[in-house]
């Protein structure tokens, strides 16, 4: 399933399903926007799923933001979590 991004006020809301073939899309795009902009929020209210590659790649977005003084902000409750034994609700 392909990953939308879309902004609305500021809030980008993410659509889709965050994984190892959509993590990478995600982070290059958050890491444009805090360079341009400084500060982020996403919204995964939309999300259909995320897994352990979307969950490393908002840990990295988090630290590259912490380290150069800028914001990284996720809210929303999110889909669900996916491992590789089972799938766990995401709640905010």
């Amino acid at each position: 399933m392909a990953l939308t991004i879309k902004e609305n006020e500021g809030i980008f809301t993410v659509e889709g399903v965050v994984d190892s073939t959509t993590a990478n899309q995600l982070k290059n795009h958050c890491e444009i926007l805090l360079n341009t902009c400084g500060e982020v929020i996403i919204d995964l209210q939309h999300i259909a799923s995320i897994d352990i590659n979307g969950l490393l790649t908002l840990r990295a977005l988090y630290t590259y933001a912490e380290a150069s003084n800028m914001s990284f902000n996720v809210i929303g409750d999110g889909g669900s979590i996916t491992t590789k034994r089972k799938k766990f609700k995401v709640a905010a």
